[in-house]
């Protein structure tokens, strides 16, 4: 991963609700909210603790406890046996988790975020046909082979994160990938489990991108990074939110 200066904030994302939360109830927050929203349905299991923790950026025992306190909550369930582990409830409880509200009161900033994103975004893509070497296509390519073998929104998140940056890296430039990443990684902070083939979708996009960076095509390539970053006002929870 490249190096970035993630402690710089972003003038439009600073003192928002999501930035008072803890780890604990963010972690709360982000299940319960994708709960919510239908993202996870009742009765689907959730990865193992040690996924979740790298999916969402925290620690193991964060991640614990946040499981531990959604069960009593009533979002989540644990079961035993053969098929046990920790599951979305069969009537899960909804609206009980406090920190869910932080980010529904960033949808805003979140929006401003997308935008901000999607301007990089093209201008990436663009330079990326240009100056993409084979070894830069190659690693792309491997990325988008990885998510499609992914098991889950846990493992797949961390996956399309390496995806962008090195995208960012193929242009040669490497002064973009600095405010690129911290765009990234501001808006991965809103980051919610998602069903797989809603990502699997996704990962249809990225592979659209490098084919048509291999064709050194940029207007295809501008266009299809258009679209993958546009959708996100619809497909992400501030989208999900307006659309109940």
């Amino acid at each position: 991963m490249a190096s970035t200066d993630s402690t710089t904030p972003l003038p439009f994302a600073t003192l928002n609700g999501v930035s008072r939360l803890s780890a604990l109830e963010a972690v709360r927050a982000r299940i319960a909210l994708a709960v919510d929203l239908g993202l996870l349905a009742p009765g689907d299991r959730l990865p193992g603790t040690a996924q979740i923790a790298s999916g969402l950026g925290v620690g193991e025992i964060t991640v614990r406890r946040a499981l531990v306190s959604l069960c009593t909550d009533g979002v989540l369930e644990r079961r035993r046996g053969r098929n046990g582990g920790t599951h979305v409830a069969e009537n899960p409880t909804h609206g009980t988790v406090a920190g869910a509200e932080a980010y529904r009161s960033d949808s805003a900033a979140v929006h401003r975020l997308i935008d901000h994103r999607l301007a990089l975004e093209c201008g990436i893509a663009h330079l990326a046909s240009a100056h993409a070497s084979q070894d830069d296509l190659s690693e792309l390519q491997d990325l988008v082979d990885e998510m499609d073998q992914m098991p889950s929104w846990a493992e797949f998140h961390g996956c399309d994160e390496r995806f962008h940056l090195r995208l960012a890296q193929a242009t040669g430039i490497p002064s973009i990938t600095t405010p690129y990443g911290a765009v990234l990684r501001e808006l991965y902070r809103y980051y919610l489990p998602y069903p797989m083939e809603a990502l699997r979708e996704s990962n249809t996009e990225h592979r659209r991108l490098v084919d048509a960076l291999r064709r050194k095509d940029a207007a295809e390539a501008g266009e299809v990074a258009r679209q993958h970053v546009e959708v996100l006002h619809s497909t992400m929870f501030v989208g999900l939110m307006n659309a109940d």
